[in-house]
């Protein structure tokens, strides 16, 4: 039987013999760049410093790539101005002395370091590569991704072009390698968990405080202060939950309001607001409409001149099933021209979309969407300071939470270190890579809901009837690409959905986008055939 090919990273003395053995007859007796020795081996320069990924049939080495992140580069000698070719912040890795075996150049062997390469890289976090490409091979790296980026340098018995691999364009290589990064690198655009930042990752590790320390309460009132900031509220607790439970502590507290209440629901999460309302005993009047049909703010004013009874209104911001936003500035000038009390589910906005909460009664949200940090703490924002009731079940009793500064049980320092990190973190413009996200998918010819108007947080695609979410999302998962479509909410609709909640970069953007274009094609030819 055949034994497959092994690919590894060198490790042994006798692989590092074979190496400079390998070395020496690329690079000595091949390409004439250094002299003849009688040994008949080559120890490169930097050998001590040099990651070797290496091919081996059986204990045979037959092919090698090496490759290096220490400063200064053989290419830095060539070329003294290399980072005039580089981005501010860059982390540069050089890719030197690949080689295989002339019975062994094959296309499979190639790939098969390659693959293991790009392991090496994506884990060390280089984000470009940098090689001195042999004129006879041009074609191949710029296959791979390559670019050449500034003149040739070398001899004129071994010239070689200095070129460059960005992330980017990595992610825009052959499908080898989208294989490739779908195994060491996917990456995530769900709405919860949603990625991280490592800063935050990081601070979720730091020593566990006690919830009755000094330090614990300390830390508290630093992330309630930041999240009142973020929001423009006056109050924000905070407790060990999801934004179920918030919502829960909402209807508590609606639940000691006066009169009947209004709720507002286009999609799933507003039926949600509906059930909480019912299960805890709540009257109200109802505005529903068919999932991602509009609610004008001349129905919710007909509505309030209607039921003069009406004494608050519930809805969610951003209708997380399908990405639509109600306009809050319009719905809390509704509320003070009507003298209600208006409350918010702002669960998938915050951190996201324009959140104002001066004006609004209460709000809920969460630390694991918009706010890109782990899931585990519900947040209640209010604008009045609630007292104890002894009629709320204890752990939906907000005036309880007030009164023991937001820990009248055991809490959890590490989820809260997370959630300050990420507040304290700049976010990208997400508005602009929605647009982008936006014009690009309905080019490729997808069907969108919504426009500019709905939020900066998700985005909904809805399939025709002929084709599946399912198996979309399933073939987008393969690729590393992970969306939202194992929702049963999602599926009954036949929708798939991309959310830039949390961390995500350009080249993820363009790494979705590349693999939603070869979806698209596959279906354009599965229609002509």
């Amino acid at each position: 039987m055949k034994q497959p090919f092994i690919y590894k990273v060198a490790s042994t003395e006798e692989e590092y013999e074979q190496i400079h053995q390998l070395n020496y007859a690329t690079f000595v007796e091949e390409i004439p760049q250094h002299n003849q020795n009688e040994s008949r081996r080559l120890t490169d320069k930097f050998h001590n410093e040099n990651t070797y990924i290496i091919a081996k049939k059986e204990k045979e080495v037959i092919g090698m790539i090496a490759v290096r992140g220490e400063r200064p580069f053989s290419l830095d000698h060539k070329l003294p101005n290399i980072d005039d070719y580089l981005e501010e912040e860059s982390t540069p890795c050089e890719i030197r002395l690949l080689s295989v075996k002339k019975e062994y150049r094959k296309r499979t062997t190639f790939f098969g370091m390659i693959d293991q390469l790009a392991s090496y890289c994506l884990k060390q976090k280089f984000d470009v590569a940098l090689i001195s490409g042999t004129e006879r091979e041009l074609v191949l790296y710029r296959k791979l991704g390559f670019e050449p980026f500034a003149h040739t340098v070398g001899t004129k018995e071994a010239a070689f072009q200095p070129m460059k691999l960005t992330k980017e364009n990595f992610v825009k290589a052959t499908q080898a390698y989208q294989r490739i990064l779908a195994r060491y690198e996917p990456i995530s655009f769900l709405s919860g968990p949603v990625p991280m930042d490592e800063d935050v990752a990081q601070s979720l590790s730091r020593a566990t405080q006690s919830h009755r320390s000094h330090e614990f309460l300390e830390l508290m009132a630093s992330v309630q202060s930041l999240l009142t900031e973020k929001a423009n509220a006056r109050h924000a607790s905070i407790l060990v939950g999801t934004g179920t439970l918030a919502n829960d502590v909402v209807a508590q507290q609606i639940k000691q309001l006066e009169g009947d209440g209004l709720i507002l629901s286009n999609g799933e999460f507003g039926e949600r607001l509906i059930d909480h309302a019912k299960r805890a005993g709540l009257p109200f009047h109802t505005i529903q409409k068919e999932w991602n049909t509009a609610i004008s703010m001349e129905e919710v004013r007909s509505m309030l001149d209607e039921h003069p009874s009406i004494r608050w209104i519930w809805t969610v911001h951003c209708e997380t099933s399908t990405g639509y936003l109600y306009d809050l500035g319009a719905l809390k000038e509704a509320a003070a021209d009507y003298d209600v009390q208006l409350c918010i589910d702002a669960c998938s906005s915050l951190g996201l979309d324009e959140v104002d909460l001066d004006g609004v009664y209460l709000a809920s949200s969460v630390s694991g969407k918009g706010l890109g940090s782990y899931p585990g703490l519900a947040i209640v924002f209010h604008h009045h300071k609630p007292f104890p009731n002894s009629t709320i079940p204890r752990y939906l009793d907000l005036g309880l939470y007030t009164s023991k500064k937001s820990t009248p049980f055991t809490h959890s320092s590490n989820a809260l270190f997370a959630l300050k990190k990420a507040l304290e973190l700049d976010g990208p413009a997400k508005a602009e890579w929605m647009g982008l996200l936006r014009t690009e998918l309905e080019s490729q010819g997808w069907t969108v809901l919504g426009d500019e108007t709905y939020s900066n947080g998700i985005i909904t695609i809805s399939l025709p009837s002929t084709l599946s979410s399912v198996t979309y999302g399933n073939r987008l998962k393969k690729q590393g690409i992970l969306v939202n479509y194992e929702s049963s909410y999602l599926q009954e609709q036949n929708w798939m959905q991309i959310a830039l909640m949390g961390t995500v970069s350009h080249v993820n953007i363009t790494r979705l986008l590349d693999a939603m274009k070869r979806l698209k094609e596959t279906e354009q030819k599965r229609i002509s055939s």
